[in-house]
């Protein structure tokens, strides 16, 4: 379990990253409906990093990996958007692989209880 948990330790902060690194990328895919998309964006990859380090300490894990789970949860809506209006996000990835998305991320939240909780 302790590999899983680097994995996915080093996932989540290498992703939280690429927030602040490209944000516009992500203010794009969060739905119009949602206010503030930097303020979503930048909030989303700092608790992605927090996680994502949280997980590798042993104090830290569970209440990490559950604060995870969450945000798998909250950007839920962003990958439901990306797949529904696929023409929109061609570029990023072809429609098959932003539907695909959706059930992988109960697989992830899945992962992270197995490898971080539930050991």
């Amino acid at each position: 379990m302790r590999i899983q948990r680097y994995v996915i330790g080093a996932l989540f902060v290498a992703a939280g990253t690429l927030h602040f690194r490209n944000p516009r990328m992500y203010e794009q895919i969060v739905p119009p409906s949602f206010p503030a998309p930097g303020t979503l964006v930048a909030i989303s990859g700092f608790f992605e990093i927090l996680g994502g380090i949280g997980v590798l300490v042993p104090a830290a894990r569970k209440p990490a990996a559950w604060g995870l789970i969450a945000l798998l949860i909250a950007v839920f809506p962003a990958n439901a958007y990306m797949a529904i209006d696929h023409e929109r996000f061609a570029k990023l990835a072809p429609a098959w692989a932003l539907y695909a998305r959706l059930p992988l991320q109960f697989v992830a939240m899945l992962w992270i209880w197995a490898a971080c909780i539930r050991e």
